[in-house]
């Protein structure tokens, strides 16, 4: 089972930019978005059926932002729309998937560069899905988070640790929430296969970034420790260029 997780900055403009015929020729059977910056009735949704998915979408109430959905070429078992929080619910920032004993997420978590407001509103968001995914784990499902985490967990997913250590997205304190998360039930899947440095999954549009691969590695697909062996691959693909992020590809014996 081929599952990837792209924060697509607008499913619209990555749409102008090729993403459904990249799509149509990897063949992914899981694709998880985040960022989509549209509701369904802004879209053709037979670009969506016309390669194959099943696709199910969570805008955000306020327009042309935020936003997540879930495509599946196999049909889930269920659909659970948000996560129980009003506040967050109304961003679009959760939308699970179910399929036997596992669960698919797309999840968008804050961003906290506007400003203090917001970073506060991401340690919250923090706290909540923690104990919402820790619950599920625990109740034995196997669980796939698929996401922009908007973190970089350690001192390799970033171009400058040092230069970047009051930012927020390596904020100790974000950093420690990763650290606590991957140290009660996950593992970050991509370092199952990937040991190496300069691997990120983000860049900024300043300063050439992306040519010159001074980006962050904030996309991630964490999964439940439960699916560890069943885990058959996981690389980043930064030759995708639909957005300012690329996906990461999870490969999983399902």
């Amino acid at each position: 089972m081929k599952i990837i997780t792209y924060n697509v900055n607008g499913i619209r403009a990555a749409l102008t930019k090729g993403w459904a015929e990249w799509v149509q020729k990897e063949g992914f059977d899981i694709i998880c978005l985040q960022e989509l910056k549209a509701e369904p009735g802004q879209l053709d949704l037979s670009i969506f059926d016309n390669l194959g998915y099943h696709h199910y979408w969570h805008p955000a109430q306020k327009k042309g932002y935020s936003g997540v959905a879930i495509l599946s070429k196999v049909k889930p078992d269920h659909v659970e729309i948000g996560c129980g929080n009003s506040a967050y619910d109304a961003e679009g920032r959760v939308i699970r998937a179910d399929f036997g004993d596992k669960s698919v997420f797309s999840i968008y978590f804050p961003s906290g560069t506007t400003g203090d407001v917001r970073q506060q509103v991401k340690y919250q968001f923090l706290d909540y899905i923690y104990d919402y995914l820790i619950a599920l784990n625990k109740k034995g499902r196997k669980l796939i988070v698929c996401g922009d985490y908007n973190i970089a967990n350690k001192p390799i997913d970033i171009h400058d640790p040092k230069g970047n250590k009051e930012s927020s997205g390596f904020l100790p304190e974000e950093r420690a929430w990763m650290d606590k998360f991957y140290e009660n039930g996950f593992v970050d899947s991509f370092r199952q296969f990937n040991s190496e440095p300069h691997q990120y999954t983000w860049w900024s549009f300043r300063a050439n970034a992306r040519a010159n691969n001074k980006g962050w590695r904030i996309d991630y697909i964490a999964v439940s420790e439960s699916l560890k062996k069943q885990l058959a691959g996981a690389r980043i693909i930064p030759e995708a260029k639909h957005s300012d992020h690329c996906p990461q590809l999870l490969e999983v014996n399902w």
